[in-house]
């Protein structure tokens, strides 16, 4: 008996996304034609080049840039139909953020922060469910101290935990261990692995770190604004040589433009 393959459903998806700033000879086209679905219950980094567009693409995803053409969705969901008061809403209740910076309220306790998104949407918190991200990120003992209390690595465990209380259909990361040290990296790593396999979330994750993504069911690589390449279940090796190729391949072209 042949195994029925079974069909994989896109949290997110992109269609044939462009995006451009300015106009002219000062044109850049940070998106040229992106089509990629963001499968749900998978981890996936993005990948490529500084100034290949993978925050661009990204930010488009999450409903924080509006594309220049093309289509985005979330959940099935088409962005551009929606008006602004839906488009909040879309963002507050099914998008989760994890940022290098943390964004977290510096006056507002670990706990506060933590349900900050809940509070905003006039929603209470399901208790059992607040307990279990608590237990998963290791931060019963933190809840009452402010940011400036806790290291970088505890600090960014409340940002994961903020974006997972909500239940959101998909989590964008963008360089969440880009602040920190080796070992607190590989603990906010290892939460949101876990995540994905323990509570079937989707998260997309920018990041330049190949040992990050080595952490990854799959890692879409972007050149120049398009989507050059993928793989899946990749090492940290087989990584670091498609970044290696890509670099060169930009430098490349680079050189040709100015001689042109």
């Amino acid at each position: 008996m042949t195994a029925t393959a079974i069909p994989q459903t896109a949290a997110a998806r992109a269609i044939d996304l462009t995006k451009v700033y300015g106009s002219g000879a000062s044109e850049v086209r940070a998106l040229d034609g992106v089509t990629v679905d963001l499968n749900a219950g998978e981890f996936t980094a993005i990948m490529g080049p500084s100034g290949s567009g993978k925050s661009t693409l990204m930010h488009c995803l999450a409903a924080l840039d509006t594309p220049t053409a093309g289509q985005v969705t979330i959940d099935g969901v088409e962005l551009a139909r929606l008006g602004d008061k839906n488009l909040t809403t879309l963002r507050r209740e099914r998008i989760g953020f994890v940022f290098q910076a943390f964004n977290l309220i510096p006056t507002l306790t670990a706990q506060e922060n933590i349900l900050l998104p809940l509070s905003l949407a006039g929603r209470k918190p399901d208790q059992a469910w607040f307990d279990t991200v608590i237990e998963a990120v290791g931060l019963r003992d933190r809840l009452g101290h402010r940011p400036s209390e806790m290291s970088g690595g505890q600090q960014q465990r409340v940002a994961c935990a903020r974006a997972m209380v909500s239940k959101p259909s998909i989590i964008f990361a963008d360089e969440p261990t880009g602040n920190l040290d080796s070992v607190s990296g590989a603990d906010v790593l290892s939460f949101l692995r876990r995540s994905v396999d323990d509570f079937g979330q989707t998260i997309v994750m920018v990041t330049h770190d190949a040992l990050a993504a080595s952490h990854c069911d799959r890692v879409v690589f972007l050149a120049d604004g398009r989507i050059v390449d993928e793989l899946a279940h990749p090492s940290r090796e087989q990584i670091l040589e498609h970044i290696t190729e890509l670099q060169a391949a930009a430098a490349a072209r680079a050189a040709s433009r100015a001689e042109a």
